[in-house]
């Protein structure tokens, strides 16, 4: 993460920061100017020749993510510490991050928390005087909390797939300007899943700002709105698709316009196809793979039964994108080819390994459940589409994604002793890494 000139000096200044910390801060600095010695009452030996004002502490971040977390935002926390520990003397900054003590485990961590604060491993400690660092606590807690409910959600949807690739799609569903987290925090996801099951997904996010982190590009299919653009003819929206933007672009149809996705399907195949086959007659082998049909998208609303359902009476086997829905898809796009009475016979062969390459993205309200449930069933689903569900809290175990930051020591006498409330205590987590000031 690479903080810019006004985020630094707004985080410096507190602006990100939940103000009771930066009334800590004006107290400690009023008490630091006062020489002030500690006056109360404290079992601890030597208690009275504390200037708390320069009090050094330790402290501490873990997650409350159950039963385990994917950690993200590690490396945002640690960049916000070394620009941003200090203090001001007028105007000017003091950075003091060389004087700290910093642990931090690694980036995509998978951290167990078994919901009992007393058995925590932390992620991030931080030994150092706190009235330099105690405004960073509200931010820190923040990218911690955001990053790994993301990268979590994702890592559990990369489980439940099954194999199956996972477009990121929840740009809309957030403020523009977390996209980047986002993204960033997905990408890791992706990257932690790959290494751990000896997998090979590929990222795919769907806006340039959630690939920003690493120059990634944003993909996606066509939306309704195209379609109606051209008074929902889905071929011929397709096909002016695929005749103006580069063949590297993927060729997915979206063909739930009408509420008949199977007809629509037909339709779109047998256009692109025959532009292919044309072009294949000139020789053009070139252009003919910007008519490559690459998969067809069906997102029908969850109060919708598309025309090819015969319905049962139940909203969860009628409605929306659901297993009979894709087996129906599945079939059209397999026989397609056999209803084109243009083709000559002997192309018959390549219109078939055409239409049977052609994969099937969903899209519309699928979450953790919904995808166990369709590979469970074997629905011949090969992309999914994902998009709220991967910014809830985890669904599944109702657990939030919040990271708590705790004192638990201090340094009286050149001895740290326990400071820590009740229901807190010093943790240890041997995966921590020490960081060197700069």
């Amino acid at each position: 993460m690479t903080l810019t000139a006004e985020e630094i000096k707004s985080l410096r200044q507190g602006f990100y920061t939940d103000e009771y910390f930066n009334n800590i801060v004006r107290i400690l600095s009023c008490l630091h100017e006062e020489n002030y010695s500690f006056a109360g009452e404290s079992e601890i030996p030597g208690a009275s020749e504390v200037l708390t004002g320069d009090l050094e502490v330790e402290m501490q971040f873990f997650s409350r993510r159950k039963p385990w977390g994917l950690v993200v935002g590690l490396e945002d926390a640690l960049a916000i510490l070394r620009q941003c520990t200090g203090y001001y003397e007028g105007e000017d900054f003091v950075n003091t991050f060389d004087q700290l003590e910093v642990q931090i485990a690694e980036e995509g961590s998978l951290v167990a928390y078994s919901g009992n604060p007393l058995d925590i491993k932390p992620v991030l400690k931080i030994r150092g005087r706190y009235k330099d660092f105690a405004r960073l606590e509200t931010p820190i807690l923040g990218v911690l909390s955001e990053g790994t409910k993301v990268a979590t959600n994702v890592f559990e949807i990369l489980k439940a797939a099954d194999g199956k690739e996972i477009l990121f799609f929840p740009a809309r569903f957030a403020h523009y300007l977390v996209q980047p987290i986002h993204g960033q925090a997905y990408r890791k996801a992706v990257e932690v899943f790959n290494k751990r099951y000896q997998q090979h997904h590929r990222v795919y996010v769907s806006t340039a700002a959630q690939g920003s982190f690493w120059q990634g590009q944003g993909c996606g299919t066509t939306a309704h709105a195209y379609v109606a653009v051209f008074l929902g003819d889905t071929a011929e929206m397709m096909l002016q698709f695929c005749r103006i933007l580069p063949p590297e672009v993927p060729r997915v149809a979206l063909v739930d316009f009408h509420n008949d996705c199977v007809s629509e399907t037909k339709k779109v195949a047998e256009a692109l196809f025959r532009q292919y086959w044309e072009l294949l007659q000139t020789g053009n082998n070139e252009e003919t793979e910007r008519y490559r049909l690459f998969a067809v998208r069906a997102d029908t609303s969850g109060n919708m039964v598309d025309s090819s359902i015969e319905p049962l009476g139940l909203s969860k086997l009628d409605c929306g994108v659901n297993a009979r829905l894709v087996a129906n898809i599945r079939k059209a796009l397999d026989e397609a080819f056999l209803a084109w009475k243009w083709l000559p016979e002997a192309d018959m062969p390549l219109a078939k390994e055409w239409c049977q390459a052609v994969k099937i993205v969903v899209t519309g309200g699928f979450n953790q459940a919904k995808i166990a449930e369709f590979e469970k069933l074997g629905v011949p689903v090969d992309i999914y589409g994902v998009g709220s569900s991967l910014l809830h809290n985890c669904s599944s175990c109702g657990s939030n994604a919040d990271f708590t930051a705790d004192i638990v020591r201090a340094k009286i006498n050149g001895q740290w002793h326990v400071v820590s409330k009740a229901g807190r205590k010093p943790a240890v987590n041997t995966d921590l890494k020490d960081v060197q000031g700069e």
